[in-house]
């Protein structure tokens, strides 16, 4: 083969390369022959190397893609936990405004409950004056009575005995 020639790869090298050996078998040209197998030889390894290229890149993709798969996982996975951090910060919010909120309910109960017993208490105190002011009113009341009854009682004995009085 000279170096003029270029060899032809390909499905259509591969049919040159038989086309140049049967013609150097035909004609007894053994170069003819020899470079027509050298050229489906090469056809040959072009074709399979073109396949193991065509493999390689499909390796090479489906590398890139199960990394992609995975880095697709990985920030998933990420935002999962993400967002149960915020559901549970979410969860104890609630429940810390629910505590709250039951914590001002039962103060503003225990609130009205004291409220309701300063009034009770001042109720009783209240009656407990009314009572004690009656009940000296009474007194003072029964004193004037039984001072009027003694005041007559000693009026009426000083006229039964003028000289008992003093």
């Amino acid at each position: 083969m000279s170096n003029k020639e270029r060899v032809a790869g390909g499905p259509l090298g591969k049919v040159a390369g038989k086309a140049k050996q049967m013609a150097g078998a035909a004609l007894g040209r053994e170069d003819l022959h020899r470079e027509g197998q050298l050229q489906e030889v090469q056809a040959d390894a072009q074709a399979e190397a073109a396949e193991q290229a065509a493999e390689a890149e499909r390796k090479e993709e489906e590398a890139r893609l199960e990394a992609e798969r995975a880095e697709t996982e990985a920030e998933r996975r990420k935002v999962e936990l993400e967002a149960q951090e915020i559901a549970a910060e979410e969860e104890a919010e609630r429940k810390r405004a629910e505590e709250e909120r039951v914590a001002a309910q039962r103060a503003q109960v225990d609130k009205a409950q004291a409220e309701r017993e300063r009034r009770a208490s001042e109720q009783q105190a209240q009656a407990k004056r009314q009572q004690a002011s009656a009940e000296k009113d009474e007194a003072r009341r029964e004193a004037s009575e039984l001072q009027r009854e003694a005041d007559r009682a000693e009026a009426a004995a000083a006229a039964i005995d003028p000289k008992e009085k003093n």
